[in-house]
Formats: C-alpha cells, structure tokens, sequence
C-alpha cells in the first residue's frame, strides 16, 4: 500500500477494525517513511453481474459509477461518507441477492432511488432528475408530487 503523501510502499498497520456488517476492514496505517497516518478499506472482491446499458451494451459492475452518482446528489448535503459507502453496500448486497448473471442498468438506478429516498429526500430528487433525464419542470415537479404523497 503505498502512502498518499510520500509514495512509500513500508508501512505498519496500527489498527484494524471490521465493520458491522462484516464485509469490511478498515486499517489505519503509519507510513515508516514519513509517519503520515491514513486509512485503507478492504473488501472482498467479488464478481458482480454484468450491467446492461440502455443501448444494450454491457459492462462489468462498478461500485465508482455510483460512489459519484451518490457525491453529485449529495452535494452540500450532511451526509456521512460511511453513510454514502453504507447506501452503496445495500445496493451491492441487493444486487448480488438477486441471483442474476446480468442486470439492466435501471434495477441499480431504482435500488439507489429506494436508498436515497430513505436517506435524504433532496438527495434523492437530484439522483433522479439525472437518472431518469427530466425533460422539463413538469415531469420534475410529478416527482415531487409523488414523493410528497408517499411521506403522507
């Protein structure tokens, strides 16, 4: 692992603790070189469905695509980055339960919908104004109609 401020590959690992769910690691680490301390997460790697684009392309899962999905809607929202990486875990534990070999780009869309709407309610407006591709102000405020019904 090589420290963020120095390059250095010597490092010693100062504390390790798993998450709740038990899928993650997180280590603080000390660099040997020039005693930066910074934070690894490990994880499992596991091979994911292939994601079917809305051409009809396919492409391998990746956690990124929706980490800055998440960071566009979350902007200047107080949200937690464990909140954010807990949000991407449900989607991942979602997808991985659904038991297929590939998956439509638009079940991982509505799975982080259903997430955000949980979360933060502006959050979740901004993520499906880009997901969905509103054309205009009705079709963005027919979403804020049926948000505020579902709160009622």
């Amino acid at each position: 692992m090589k420290c963020p401020s120095c390059s250095s590959v010597e490092n010693k690992v100062i504390d390790s603790r798993i998450s709740k769910e038990g899928d993650v690691i997180r280590r603080r680490r000390e660099c040997l070189n020039c005693q930066q301390r910074f934070t690894t997460h490990e994880r499992i790697e596991e091979i994911l469905p292939l994601i079917v684009k809305k051409d009809g392309r396919r492409e391998e899962f990746n956690r990124d695509k929706i980490r800055h999905g998440l960071e566009k809607a979350f902007e200047k929202r107080a949200v937690s980055v464990e909140r954010k990486e807990s949000l991407i875990d449900n989607v991942v534990r979602y997808l991985r339960g659904l038991g297929e070999k590939e998956i439509p780009s638009s079940v991982i869309g509505q799975a982080v919908m259903d997430e955000l709407k949980n979360i933060d309610q502006v959050a979740y407006v901004r993520f499906a104004s880009v997901y969905r591709s509103f054309r205009d102000v009705s079709e963005f405020m027919e979403e804020l109609t049926r948000l505020l019904k579902e709160k009622k």
